[in-house]
């Protein structure tokens, strides 16, 4: 019998009456005290923890990232608000840090290394309930067990490639590559050992009618092709682009390089549909090279689709990117530098929470007691003590729901009476002073914050807008439904969420991936709101007016929807099976990357001196800047080398 799909419209159906954890809640207290909601090892510890002065924000769930609450104060200094009347506190710190990110907690870590040592007075300030910026830890709670997934930054991308600083940071850490490889071993090929591969997901709303293709780059083309929706001529486009017969070669009697510049000013929409005459539905199909830059593949130059291995190229004759382009830069400079020189040597690493690992092992350095333990095995299953982390007694104290609104020198920067910072905490307005400051926040709200910065410098810190992007994690009851679908991962362009699919199956530090598919596991979702036919930054601003204006009874609504049409025919019932959902919604998410068609293309291909997170990252007399924005990259490698140069900047200052 057919599978008869559940609209949108039949709510109670996909289950949005089912009480299970979806909301946030104030402090923590929405999270249960019960044992089955805990890992059974950890019930009185985390009773002790959990209290209205110490929450626990990587159990909650519901709309998380950019939380209601983070983002309010800053949003109302854009607007002009000033803070005049904020109490002055008897605090002085040799280092203030400005946002508690991969970038922040680094700096903190470079500091007390190069700079202050072991007793420096350090303060770092998030406007987030969290730590860990981006780097996220999401955690749910069943029967007992603990379920993790990342809520922002995912790995540590070819971790050979990593600059010294940055690779001796991890090491510091106690992240030692070898053994992880070795503890992963084991686990890392368990869907495909199922017999899961990649997917696509034809829409009925693009395509004609809902599809899910298994097999998707694995099976013949020809086969996809004739059980897909497609129009026969559409069909016929998709084996051409994939054999290569569609490829041509439009500038015959020109060099590779001049080849090259051709493709870096047009569009690889526009290469495909104009220039090889493909079916717009196949061009959409190969949407996906634009998630990395959180674009339609109308703002991706064909140019980063060549150098990044999308079809349609062969008949070009082009020769490869230079090893040397772009080598001394941080991780992604993804279709700009060589692909084969940049993921040289070790496989990426991901962690069962991603990333968040690295921030909870610097918190643990910085303020000793906050996490138990003492390697990169030993944290994945620690639970971290809130209470700890903004203590009087210890050096390093990290205030976590505090916005800073303002930060200037007392005096001339060239002099030596230190900077005034003003944050908000629970609409209260407080002063502190420290010798020196990092600013490790998004570049586009430092000259609202600090506006005493020269203006050219203000302007190229305005230029990058950050991209837009949704991590969305779901909790399901098992994913025997996969198994029957033939699938670990989907690619779903048309979709709410344009990818969804089980994270990296692992075995590390105590915690495993689910193994049997009769089990729970976390369904990753990602959606990348952009609206396309504008330019790169100005889809950036559609979509993330779009996401900070979406309720998460609508995300659940989608979420609820889209998983019961592409996996109800292998029998998910969201009604039964969802047993958890968090959204992480990130409306400034990943740091603006140059681009051809819309930058200048020296700054895309190059390293001159002008690009604008070049200057906006210029030190100002005790106020040096931090961020993964200050290297145009999105990566955690950039977040780090940024920390080390900021402090490096400081040292001369103060040191």
């Amino acid at each position: 019998m057919p599978h008869k799909t559940i609209s949108e419209g039949d709510a109670h159906d996909l289950g949005m009456k089912r009480s299970i954890p979806r909301r946030d809640f104030v402090n923590g207290v929405g999270v249960a005290l019960t044992s089955s909601l805990l890992p059974t090892a950890s019930v009185e510890k985390f009773r002790t923890w959990l209290t209205p002065q110490s929450p626990y924000p990587p159990a909650l769930t519901g709309l998380r990232g950019s939380h209601d609450g983070s983002w309010e104060a800053a949003h109302s200094l854009v607007r002009g608000t000033v803070w005049d009347q904020a109490t002055s506190l008897d605090e002085e710190y040799d280092l203030i840090v400005v946002g508690a990110g991969i970038s922040g907690l680094s700096a903190a870590h470079f500091f007390r290394k190069q700079v202050g040592g072991p007793n420096a007075r350090i303060l770092v300030l998030d406007n987030h309930d969290d730590f860990g910026g981006h780097a996220k830890r999401n955690e749910f709670h069943h029967d007992g067990r603990m379920y993790l997934m990342n809520g922002g930054t995912l790995n540590i991308e070819a971790p050979s490639q990593y600059s010294p600083e940055a690779a001796g940071l991890l090491w510091d850490l106690g992240i030692d590559r070898t053994r992880y490889y070795d503890a992963i071993a084991d686990v890392r090929r368990r869907y495909s050992e199922l017999g899961l591969s990649s997917g696509f997901f034809f829409d009925r709303e693009t395509f004609g009618r809902d599809h899910l293709s298994a097999g998707y780059g694995r099976r013949p083309w020809a086969e996809i092709a004739a059980e897909s929706p497609l129009s026969r001529e559409a069909r016929e486009d998709l084996m051409r682009l994939r054999d290569g017969s569609a490829s041509i070669d439009p500038w015959p009697e020109e060099s590779s390089d001049e080849k090259k510049r051709r493709l870096a000013g047009i569009s690889y929409l526009n290469y495909l549909t104009e220039l090889l005459g493909i079916d717009p539905k196949v061009a959409f199909m190969h949407d996906g090279a634009g998630y990395i830059y959180c674009t339609g593949i109308d703002a991706v130059p064909a140019l980063y689709a060549w150098n990044s291995g999308y079809p349609g190229f062969d008949g070009l004759n082009l020769e490869p990117t230079p090893p040397s382009q772009l080598i001394g830069e941080p991780g992604g400079a993804h279709g700009r530098e060589n692909q084969w020189r940049a993921s040289m040597g070790d496989p990426t690493m991901y962690f069962p929470d991603g990333n968040a690992t690295i921030t909870r092992l610097l918190v643990r350095g910085l303020i000793p007691g906050s996490i138990p333990g003492s390697s990169m095995e030993d944290v994945v299953l620690a639970a971290a003590d809130y209470g700890r982390l903004d203590n009087a007694s210890s050096p390093v104290r990290i205030r976590l729901n505090s916005t800073v609104v303002n930060v200037r020198h007392l005096g001339d920067p060239d002099s030596n009476q230190g900077v005034e910072v003003t944050y908000v905490k629970d609409g209260q307005a407080s002063r502190i002073r420290g010798c020196a400051v990092v600013l490790a926040c998004w570049n586009g709200v430092i000259p609202y914050l600090c506006p005493e910065l020269p203006q050219r410098q203000r302007e190229a810190l305005a230029y990058g807008v950050k991209a837009p992007l949704v991590y969305t994690n779901v909790l399901l009851r098992n994913w025997q439904s996969l198994i029957e679908s033939g699938v670990s991962s989907v690619s779903a362009p048309g979709g709410y969420h344009q990818s969804l699919g089980l994270g990296t199956s692992l075995s590390f530090g105590g915690y495993q991936t689910s193994q049997n598919p009769g089990d729970p596991i976390v369904l990753r979702m990602s959606r990348y709101p952009f609206e396309s036919g504008y330019s790169k930054a100005e889809q950036h601003r559609r979509g993330r007016r779009e996401l900070i204006s979406t309720s998460f009874e609508t995300f659940e609504l989608k979420i609820r929807s889209q998983l019961e049409r592409t996996f109800g025919p292998g029998g998910l019932d969201p009604d039964r099976d969802i047993l958890g959902i968090t959204v992480n919604r990130w409306p400034h998410g990943y740091a603006y990357t140059y681009n051809t068609l819309f930058d200048d293309p020296r700054w895309a291909l190059g390293t001159p001196d002008d690009r604008p997170n070049v200057i906006g990252r210029k030190p100002y007399g005790r106020i040096a800047i931090a961020n993964a924005d200050a290297a145009a990259s999105p990566h955690t490698d950039a977040a780090i080398n940024e920390a080390f140069r900021a402090v490096r900047e400081l040292q001369a200052r103060v040191g």
